[in-house]
């Protein structure tokens, strides 16, 4: 125990150490180690695919779910991406040293505020390696250091990603400590690292709920959560029904084991008898079972002849069924008579992540935008794009569903404060 734990100490004073520096690297060589990471994904990839084959192995053989273990899965493509994700990242505009608001007071004091590092960041995530990339290249644009904690399914994974990117670090020019990966899988160590409020600045959980609970409610320091998805897509009375198939059938399927894949189905009544058999046969060529509510299932048991209607499989849908994110190819379905019931279903299932409607009434349409409460609220689109890199912020460090400091996505804005600036000539302040 007091080997492990001195091991996240000690990285801890590296990682404040490495903070100090970083907040005053010039964005060319934070870009320099961020382009050496890229290519090295590239170059390592054997090196990489070894270690996540180990990962996945071990974590077939002890039982890991399969949302789980496509989220563990490192291809050639996936890789490729992240190195794309990468480059993207040093790309972007550096959001350090940017001011905001300068202005000069009827005194004369000029007065503004300048976007600056949060210093030491946290990460405690599960089963994606993709993530150690993320949030490593992430920090580094934004002149944060990182300590990085994964699951240990992808232990192997991890390590390889964490050498990579130290390597690029110290090729470049960075300080030791500027992305650090704490690789004992002791988990007495979270708890530790929950009380360095001295050393972290903010700690970021991704995974499931019980992970995000525990953070949030032992950390010492400062927490955003999210993650967690319950999204909704509501067909309107007026949607276009295509257009509407193809953005569900998207929605849930494209990859049903992240955040933003649709969980529940809300169907107004007055095409539902027409909609609901269209989205059946397509899920149903995607293998997703929908549980439905009994407006739902009574239209697709069968038609008025009694035939069957060819598609999904259906079973009733349970109350746990209303809420639950299922990663999975699994929906929830209710047919609804309104608009407002529509949104009342979602403020009280929903979990503030992602919320769409497909409609040609734009008046509904901008009454979804204003009312329903989520960090990302969709007119005529999948929820599958919510996502850093699909929102042009290179990657993300976590999607929040809180409100504060920040919503939705989280890139490099999201990982800096300011401080004021205020630039005088001998003004002092009246007795």
């Amino acid at each position: 125990m007091t080997q492990t734990l001195n091991e996240l100490e000690l990285k801890g004073r590296a990682a404040k150490q490495a903070a100090k520096q970083l907040a005053h690297v010039s964005t060319a060589l934070k870009d320099q180690a961020i382009n050496l990471i890229a290519d090295q994904l590239i170059e390592r990839q054997e090196e990489i695919l070894r270690a996540n084959a180990a990962d996945r192995q071990q974590s077939e053989q002890s039982g890991l779910g399969a949302a789980m273990l496509d989220r563990l899965l490192l291809s050639p493509a996936r890789i490729a991406g992240m190195a794309s994700d990468v480059r993207v990242v040093a790309k972007l505009a550096d959001p350090v040293g940017e001011m905001l608001d300068m202005r000069t007071l009827p005194n004369g004091l000029q007065i503004g505020r300048r976007r600056v590092p949060l210093g030491v960041i946290a990460a405690i995530y599960e089963s994606r390696p993709n993530v150690t990339v993320d949030i490593a290249v992430l920090c580094l644009k934004s002149g944060n250091a990182a300590i990085l904690r994964g699951g240990k399914e992808a232990a192997h994974s991890n390590a390889a990603l964490a050498r990579i990117i130290a390597d690029a670090c110290t090729t470049a020019g960075l300080p030791a400590g500027s992305v650090q990966l704490i690789e004992s899988p002791d988990r007495a160590l979270v708890g530790q690292l929950l009380k360095m409020k001295d050393t972290i600045d903010l700690v970021i959980p991704r995974g499931g709920a019980d992970l995000i609970s525990y953070v949030r409610d032992n950390a010492t320091m400062a927490v955003v959560t999210g993650g967690i998805g319950v999204c909704h897509t509501y067909v309107d009375s007026t949607a276009d029904l295509e257009k509407a198939r193809d953005i569900v059938h998207n929605a849930k399927t494209r990859r049903p084991t992240i955040c933003n894949a649709l969980d529940t189905l809300l169907v107004h009544r007055s095409v539902a008898p027409r909609f609901l058999p269209m989205i059946a046969q397509s899920w149903g060529q995607a293998g997703v079972e929908m549980r439905c509510d009994p407006a739902a299932e009574q239209i697709l048991r069968g038609d008025s002849a009694g035939a069957p209607t060819a598609g999904a499989a259906t079973r009733a849908a349970t109350e746990a069924d209303w809420g639950k994110e299922f990663l999975a190819l699994v929906a929830a379905v209710k047919v609804v008579d309104s608009l407002d019931e529509a949104l009342d279903h979602i403020a009280r299932y929903g979990s503030g992540h992602s919320e769409a409607i497909v409609t040609e009434d734009y008046a509904a349409a901008l009454r979804f935008l204003d009312e329903a409460d989520a960090a990302a609220v969709y007119v005529n689109a999948s929820t599958q794009f919510t996502d850093g890199a699909q929102f042009g912020l290179g990657a993300e460090v976590g999607i929040s569903t809180q409100k504060l400091h920040a919503r939705g996505p989280m890139g490099l804005r999201e990982l800096t404060t300011y401080k004021w600036i205020i630039l005088g000539s001998g003004q002092t302040r009246p007795v």
